[in-house]
C-alpha cells in the first residue's frame, strides 16, 4: 500500500483559474468589489468590539477608470493588509480570509461577509496583463506594502508609500479585454452586480464630478424591517427594480432567520394579456451581491411569474456564484416561499375580498398554476381560488359554487357539474340557454384553463367540468331521453338525410331530437372530451399529440319540433330545400366559429340566393 499527498503545481493551476474560473469575464469587477466590501465590513466588526482603534472615517469604495494608462483601480478604506497577510491571503490560492474571519469572530455580523472560497481575487487576471496591490493595515505601526504579479506564479512584494488605511487594486487591462476601458461598459457592470451592496461605491471616469453620488443603494427595502416600510417605500423599490412597469398588485416581504437566513420582497405584477407573461424576473442576491436571475431551484415553478429580490447567505453556490448546488436548504427555502405566498393570498382574500376579486385576472394565473403543480399549495388555495361568473358580475369559491349550484347541477353519479365558457361573447346563446334553466356558468378563458380543468377533475374527485356548448342544454348535466316530436317517422328520416353534410375539416354527427319549439332549429355542440384533447394539443405547439391534427368533432342536434321544418318539408323545390337545411346547419356551425374560408363564402352566397327567392 502506498500513501501520499496529491501535488498541485501552480504553473498548471494558475492558467486554469485565470481562464476558466468564471464563465463571464465581467464577473471580475463583482469579485474585487465584494472583497472590498468584506474588508470594510470586517473593519466595522473589529471597531465594534474594540480591536480596531481610532476613527473609521468615511467608509467607501472607489472604482477609477484611467483610459490613458489602461487601468482600473478598486480602492477601499477597509482593514488593509500587512506583508504577512498578503503572503497568507493573496499568495495562497484558495485560502479564504473571509472564512477564517467568520470562524474567528463567530456571532459578530459574519453574515455580512461575502467571500467563501478565496478565489475571487484571481478573477482579476482574466482581464489583466498585470495586477498591483497597494495596501496598508489598520494595525498600529503597520507598514504599507506593494504586491505585483503578471499572471505567472512569480510575484513581487515590497514596502511602499501609502498614507490611508485600506487597499488599492490596480488592474492593467490586457488587449483582449479593452472593452472594459469604456465608461458605459463599467457602469453597466456596476449597476448589474453592485447596485445594492452595503458600502457606498463611487465610479470615477474621465469627468471628475464636484459632488459625486454613489452608484448603489446601500439600504434596499428588503434589508430593512417590514415595520419600517410604508406602501410607498415598497412601490418605490419596485420602480427601482423595474422602472417601466406598472404598480404591482401587492407584495410579500420575506424575513426569516431560522432554520435558514432569507430576506427579500416578492411582487405580484399586473398581467394584462397572456403573451405578456415573462419569467426570470426574480433576482437572487447573496449578502446584497447579485448572483443570478435564474432562480428555478429556489422559487417554486408556479411563482416564477413573480418579480422582486431574494437574498440568502444560506443558498449553496459554486465557486463562480453563478449556479446553485443541490442542498436541503434549497428545498426548505422553496417550501417556505410557497407557504408564505399561500398565507398572504389567504389573508388578503379573507380581509380584502373585494380587492382580491378585482385583481383576479392577474392573480388567477398564479393561483391556478400553483394548484396544478403543488399539492400543498392546492390544499390552501382551495379556500381562495375563485370562479368568475360568465358576465363577470360575481365570484364563487368552489364551496360557494357548490352551495349555489348543486341542487340543479349534480349528475347521476353524484358529481357537481361545473358549467363554463371559454368565450362569453361567442358562446352567448349557449350561456343564456343554460342560465334560463337556472344553471350557473363560469368563465374559464385564460391560457392555462384547459390544463387546469384536466388536472382539477381528478384532484377534486367529486367535480366534473362541462363547457356550456358541449351538448344541448337539456343534456349538460345528464343525458335526457328524447321528448316527443311533432314529425312522423317518414318526415324524421327525410329531415335527417337533408342534414347529411360533410364540411371539410369537420367530423359531423347528426341527431334528431324533440326539443322545445322555442329552442333553435339546429344546435352545434362540441363533445367535451375530444375538444379538450385538441385544446391541450394546440397548447403543446407543433410537436403536440396527434389530437391536434384530427378534425373537429361536432354534433348537429336538429330540433324536430321547431316550426321552420314544417316549411322546409313542405317545399317542393328540392334545391331550395337543400339550401335551407344547409343554411340552418351553417348558422349553427357559425355560432361555434367553425365556418371559415370557402364554406363561409358559400354560406353568404347561398343566403343571398334564398333572399332573392
Amino acid at each position: 500500500m502506498q500513501k501520499g499527498s496529491i501535488r498541485v503545481q501552480t504553473e498548471n493551476i494558475f492558467p486554469i483559474i485565470k481562464k476558466f474560473l468564471y464563465s463571464d469575464h465581467d464577473i471580475f469587477l463583482r469579485e474585487l468589489i465584494s472583497n472590498a466590501v468584506d474588508a470594510t465590513q470586517k473593519l466595522k466588526t473589529l471597531s465594534s468590539i474594540g480591536e480596531a482603534k481610532g476613527e473609521l472615517g468615511e467608509l467607501k469604495i472607489e472604482v477609477k477608470l484611467d483610459i490613458d494608462n489602461k487601468t482600473i483601480t478598486i480602492s477601499d478604506r477597509g482593514l488593509g493588509m500587512t506583508a504577512d497577510e498578503v503572503e497568507k491571503y493573496i499568495n495562497q490560492v484558495a485560502f479564504s480570509g473571509a472564512e477564517e474571519f467568520v470562524n474567528k469572530y463567530k456571532g459578530q455580523n459574519e453574515n455580512n461577509i461575502i467571500g467563501k472560497f478565496g478565489l475571487g481575487f484571481y478573477s482579476a487576471f482574466m482581464v489583466s496583463d498585470k495586477v498591483e496591490i497597494f495596501t496598508k493595515s489598520f494595525r498600529d505601526g503597520a507598514k504599507p506594502v506593494r504586491w505585483e504579479c503578471d499572471g505567472s506564479p512569480e510575484y513581487m512584494l515590497e514596502e511602499t508609500e501609502k498614507e490611508q488605511r485600506g487597499t488599492d487594486i490596480v488592474l492593467h487591462i490586457n488587449e483582449e479585454s479593452k472593452e472594459f476601458l469604456d465608461e458605459l461598459r463599467i457602469e453597466s457592470v456596476l449597476k448589474r452586480f453592485c447596485r445594492f451592496l452595503p458600502v457606498p461605491i463611487f465610479f470615477i471616469g474621465k469627468e471628475i464630478e464636484e459632488d459625486p453620488q454613489p452608484i448603489n443603494n446601500t439600504q434596499p427595502a428588503w434589508v430593512r424591517k417590514p415595520s419600517e416600510l410604508t406602501a410607498e417605500d415598497y412601490q418605490n423599490f419596485y420602480k427601482e427594480l423595474y422602472p417601466y412597469n406598472e404598480t404591482p398588485l401587492f407584495w410579500i416581504h420575506l424575513n426569516v432567520d431560522y432554520p435558514f437566513n432569507l430576506t427579500g420582497i416578492l411582487y405580484f405584477p399586473k398581467i394584462k394579456q397572456n403573451y405578456e407573461i415573462q419569467k426570470d424576473k426574480i433576482q437572487l442576491y447573496a449578502n446584497q451581491v447579485f448572483v443570478t436571475d435564474e432562480v428555478k431551484d429556489i422559487v417554486p415553478e408556479f411563482l416564477m411569474l413573480l418579480q422582486g429580490v431574494i437574498d440568502s447567505p444560506d443558498i449553496p453556490l459554486n465557486v463562480s456564484r453563478s449556479y446553485l448546488q443541490g442542498d436541503p436548504n434549497v428545498k426548505k427555502i422553496n417550501n417556505h416561499i410557497t407557504k408564505k405566498v399561500a398565507d398572504k393570498l389567504d389573508e388578503i382574500f379573507r380581509n380584502e375580498r373585494t380587492s382580491f376579486e378585482e385583481k383576479w385576472d392577474s392573480l388567477g394565473l398564479f393561483v391556478k398554476y400553483g394548484m396544478m403543480t403543488d399539492d400543498k399549495f392546492l390544499e390552501k388555495a382551495n379556500k381562495f381560488h375563485l370562479f368568475q361568473s360568465a358576465d363577470g358580475s360575481k365570484f364563487y369559491t368552489l364551496e360557494e359554487y357548490r352551495l349555489a349550484a348543486e341542487t340543479l347541477q349534480k349528475n347521476k353519479e353524484g358529481k357537481l357539474v361545473i358549467l363554463y365558457t371559454t368565450d362569453p361573447v361567442q358562446q352567448d346563446a349557449y350561456i343564456k340557454a343554460a342560465e334560463a334553466k337556472g344553471y350557473i356558468v363560469v368563465k374559464l378563458d385564460t391560457l392555462i384553463d384547459a390544463s387546469f380543468i384536466n388536472q382539477m377533475e381528478p384532484k377534486w374527485n367529486d367535480v366534473h367540468f362541462n363547457r356550456v356548448d358541449s351538448d344541448i342544454t337539456d343534456n349538460l348535466i345528464d343525458k335526457q331521453e328524447n321528448t316527443e316530436m311533432v314529425l312522423n317517422e317518414d318526415d324524421q328520416t327525410k329531415l335527417k338525410s337533408l342534414f347529411s353534410i360533410t364540411p371539410p375539416g369537420l367530423q359531423v354527427t347528426v341527431e334528431l331530437k324533440g326539443l322545445s319549439p322555442e329552442a333553435p332549429p339546429v344546435l352545434a355542440t362540441r363533445p367535451e372530451f375530444m375538444r379538450r384533447m385538441k385544446d391541450m394539443a394546440a397548447m403543446s405547439g407543433p410537436m403536440g399529440s396527434f389530437y391536434a391534427n384530427m378534425p373537429d368533432e361536432v354534433t348537429l342536434t336538429v330540433n324536430g319540433n321547431h316550426p321552420i321544418y314544417q316549411q322546409v318539408l313542405a317545399t317542393a323545390d328540392a334545391g331550395r330545400q337543400e339550401k335551407m337545411t344547409r343554411n340552418l346547419a351553417d348558422l349553427a356551425l357559425l355560432s361555434q366559429g367553425l365556418l371559415k374560408g370557402t364554406e363561409l363564402t358559400s354560406f353568404i352566397s347561398r343566403s343571398v340566393d334564398l333572399l332573392k327567392n
